[in-house]
């Protein structure tokens, strides 16, 4: 992972296979596809296998090698078969290296993934140099839909802001933010230092303040010092502002600490809560998707990952899935494999089924996907009757009345200059 002193930015990302069901065509440029074999298509799927990330990643790795599975048994795209060329991203230099070697030597149609947001923007750099699409499934940063936008990315994993506004409707529905003091943990990168930028201006804005905020390095793995603080500083919350297994890591210290202040977070993937098992997880947190969600595309999504892999998928398998649903969806709808026109069609509002209640659309101004969130609430270990569900799921944000972008960034939050 990168700082901000490289990259300004952190977490999640793009591409995958292409969704169950029919589809046409492939995503480049056309001299790209000119390069494309007659009878198989091939993308580029980066994100980290290894490091703190890399849990997560798996996950996508998992979702990809379903769509395409799935896709090339329905008859691939207009006869061709889908080839996935998957690598570990590994840091936003490697990232980068490989971004540019998959679209230049093996001629990918276009980029899916990533999870780091340092990592994210160097491939959007390559990807805007190229002409070539990228689909970030993973990456929340703010700066990446605000001064690091580029035209040829999107974002199907939501923005931090959407995770902060949707979780603290929940804190404040329980007090816990207006005259609140709140003692946050910080991944010392860039997507935790957009985050904390983020949760900062939520807390200014609705009457709450910082007992402490701590910049913890994303190799950490012992949290007693920060634990001893907690106990002195006696905050009214504790808030998580970490990424990848250092939330794993920390719950489960927390629990070992005996600590019993209330616990939330602002970033959330589901595996972690599975990794620290019901006798540490608790607190509050906001998702993007999770596998409790009652739509019929989340049913039938839940059970196909659970048959080939045995569990049950997390978000980050959400997002690259629906992204690889998403452009095959498109190119049905275009009838083309042309990048342009994929790029207009999703800039005038497409919809698509994200398996929520209500179908999702890429916001022209920043090609930030506009969909639901959702909060999660731990279940006392006593209530939980798997390994799985560990938690119950609100229902969606905003609600069915409201407009789905009050969650988004806007007014002077929204700084995106495309190009």
């Amino acid at each position: 992972m990168s700082d901000l002193k490289t990259t300004r930015l952190s977490r999640r990302q793009a591409l995958a296979g292409l969704g169950a069901g029919a589809a046409t065509g492939l995503i480049a440029s056309p001299s790209l596809i000119l390069a494309q074999t007659p009878d198989v298509i091939r993308f580029g799927h980066l994100t980290p296998r290894t490091g703190f990330l890399g849990p997560l990643g798996e996950y996508g790795v998992m979702a990809v090698d379903l769509a395409v599975e799935e896709i090339n048994a329905a008859g691939g795209v207009n006869g061709r078969k889908l080839e996935a060329l998957k690598e570990d991203s590994v840091n936003p230099q490697t990232a980068s290296t490989k971004a540019e070697r998959m679209i230049e030597r093996d001629k990918v149609a276009c980029i899916i993934g990533e999870i780091s947001s340092a990592s994210a923007l160097t491939i959007a750099q390559v990807a805007g140099r190229t002409k070539t699409l990228f689909v970030n499934t993973g990456a929340n940063s703010d700066a990446l839909r605000g001064e690091s936008c580029n035209r040829y990315m999107f974002h199907v994993e939501h923005q931090n802001s959407m995770y902060v506004k949707s979780c603290g409707r929940a804190l404040m529905a329980q007090g816990l933010v207006k005259g609140k003091k709140w003692f946050s943990l910080t991944a010392d990168y860039a997507f935790g230092h957009d985050l904390l930028k983020v949760a900062k201006r939520f807390m200014e804005s609705n009457g709450g303040q910082f007992a402490a905020d701590k910049l913890v390095p994303t190799d950490a793995t012992d949290f007693s010092a920060l634990l001893l603080e907690i106990r002195a500083a006696k905050p009214d919350l504790v808030i998580s502002n970490l990424a990848g297994n250092q939330i794993t890591n920390f719950l489960k210290q927390y629990s070992e600490f005996g600590l019993t202040f209330p616990v939330a977070g602002f970033g959330f993937d589901t595996a972690l809560a599975w990794a620290a098992g019901k006798d540490n997880f608790g607190g509050i947190w906001p998702s993007v998707w999770n596998h409790l969600i009652d739509t019929p595309s989340t049913k039938a999504f839940v059970a196909a990952f659970t048959k080939k892999y045995g569990k049950p998928p997390e978000n980050q398998a959400w997002g690259d899935y629906i992204a690889v649903k998403i452009m095959a969806q498109s190119m049905n709808e275009l009838k083309s494999t042309d990048t342009p026109k994929i790029l207009e069609h999703w800039e005038k509002g497409a919809k698509f089924d994200v398996m929520k209640p209500r179908q999702g659309y890429f916001r022209a101004s920043d090609h930030q996907l506009i969909s639901e969130m959702y909060t999660i609430t731990a279940l006392p270990a006593a209530q939980v009757k798997n390994q799985w569900d560990l938690f119950t799921s609100a229902g969606p944000i905003p609600g069915p009345d409201e407009n789905m972008e009050v969650i988004a960034t806007s007014g002077d939050e929204a700084v995106c200059k495309m190009s």
